[in-house]
């Protein structure tokens, strides 16, 4: 395993990555993650699904990773030898585990922001004449720039990514804020829009109650909704560069649930109502919606290009995200020793161009599926199955460290509430939300074909990382010969 010391800056070798986010950054890189295209436009499909039960769907999925992300926290303390999950699963678990969370967590953020170009192209669409779409070649080079656009900004030192992605990231808060400020003043002038709807708490019940698509539609909300929650993990690949860690750390993770009241039950609950479940589109920004029903057509204007910036903000923390899982994967062998090497502003640049390159493939899909909601729902759904499996394997280390490191746990001053209890609960969700994937056909397609890259990750293993390690530990058994 590779140890990050901890050197004053001065000291650090340029092969180490550097302590240099602060509170702030993590805090709002830490929202900026949670606070993204899955809430922005995914929780359109969402409420066409599930109706005003929506709410009810984020508490409860709010609630698990108030308990995933205390386990994570409490392990990345227990040792600040880790510089992510994925040391922590090669220390727990076994460099089999590694393997696969490292690989599959680059893969679901890969996804991510394929998802997130078919946003772009969707809101871009708001400019539009009505009735026209742009081209797929127009798509694609959309997508293209958006890439460059990106890998341009995280080829900066880590400093300034955090400080770009801390502006990014208050802009999403400032803009849910003023959201919820508007409708609600909306909904208490009881304000009427031009097609006649008056602006009511009423309206979120008023419509079939607040279970209109009964259970099964209950059920089928989970697995867009899940997708809005990819990225509250994101503080665990930013532990081997975060200042004091033991301060800061915690307090990002135990603001969580205020977060999670905050910008997607209290936001939803504002838009719902404004206007009526049953006349948001699922296919569009219920928060662009929300004043393109009121006839606030400048507000409009001003929420799609904040929710434009959300998409661009959760794509950079993606390919952020994605480098350094690279990097660590290198550093333990399981990755090409490329991806190990840092820049002179000391980022992972090789690992960021990389994934840029298969980010770029959603340029391509955009050509191949015009159709940018199924191109969205395609992305997503296969991610939300890869983080799935990421986020229970986590919840296993937690279990692993418990049993095997019971004196570290003794020592922690951050201790995961309900232990191994909760994370058996924790994984039982996840396994749930995996069944509901089932339910609807176009999730179905995804849940068909990620067996696939199961089996690409094992015949990888086998072939690559074994044969390597052998011949490491052969190199090794000479050099200490007599």
């Amino acid at each position: 395993m590779t140890v990050i010391h901890n050197q004053s800056e001065g000291e650090q070798a340029p092969q180490d990555l550097q302590r240099k986010l602060s509170n702030r950054h993590l805090q709002l890189i830490a929202i900026g993650g949670a606070i993204g295209t899955g809430l922005f436009m995914g929780s359109g499909k969402t409420i066409s699904l599930a109706g005003p039960s929506i709410l009810f769907i984020y508490m409860i999925i709010g609630g698990m990773f108030f308990f995933l992300m205390r386990a994570l926290g409490e392990l990345l303390l227990a040792n600040l030898q880790y510089k992510s999950f994925v040391d922590m699963a090669h220390d727990l678990i076994g460099p089999w585990a590694g393997y696969y969370l490292g690989w599959t967590y680059w893969l679901g953020w890969v996804l991510v922001g394929i998802a997130d170009l078919a946003a772009v192209i969707n809101y871009l669409g708001f400019w539009l004449p009505d009735g026209t779409t742009f081209t797929p070649i127009g798509q694609a080079a959309i997508s293209a720039g958006c890439v460059l656009f990106v890998l341009a900004l995280n080829l900066l030192t880590v400093k300034l990514f955090g400080e770009v992605e801390f502006w990014f990231a208050l802009i999403k808060i400032l803009a849910i804020i003023g959201l919820i400020a508007i409708g609600g003043y909306m909904i208490f002038s009881h304000f009427t829009a031009p097609h006649g709807t008056v602006a009511s708490l009423s309206n979120i019940w008023a419509h079939g109650g607040m279970f209109p698509k009964g259970a099964e539609g209950f059920l089928a909300g989970f697995q867009i909704a899940v997708f809005a929650f990819v990225g509250v993990e994101l503080i665990g690949t930013t532990a081997a560069e975060t200042k004091d860690p033991h301060k800061n750390l915690p307090k990002a993770i135990n603001a969580i649930p205020i977060r999670i009241i905050l910008f997607y039950v209290l936001a939803l609950l504002v838009v719902m109502a404004v206007t009526p479940w049953n006349s948001i589109s699922p296919d569009k920004s219920p928060f662009v919606e929300l004043f393109m029903n009121a006839g606030i057509v400048t507000s409009a204007i001003i929420m799609n290009l904040v929710v434009l910036s959300s998409v661009m903000s959760s794509m950079n923390s993606g390919v952020f995200s994605t480098s350094r899982m690279l990097f660590g994967l290198s550093k333990d062998g399981q990755a090409p020793n490329a991806f190990g090497r840092l820049s002179k502003s000391a980022v992972p640049a090789n690992g960021l161009i990389f994934s840029c390159v298969f980010i770029m493939g959603g340029a391509v899909l955009q050509y191949f599926v015009p159709n940018t909601m199924e191109a969205f729902t395609l992305a997503s759904s296969l991610c939300v199955i890869l983080f799935i499996s990421v986020w229970s394997l986590i919840m296993v280390c937690y279990i692993r460290y418990r049993k095997l490191r019971p004196e570290l746990h003794a020592q922690s001053n951050f201790k995961m509430p309900g232990g191994v209890f909760m994370s058996y609960v924790v994984i039982a969700f996840l396994l749930f939300a995996l069944v509901i994937l089932a339910l609807e056909p176009d999730t179905l397609k995804a849940l068909y074909v990620s067996p696939l890259w199961v089996v690409i990750l094992a015949v990888t293993y086998q072939l690559l990382y074994k044969p390597r390690m052998r011949k490491l530990r052969g190199e090794l058994a000479i050099a200490y010969l007599p």
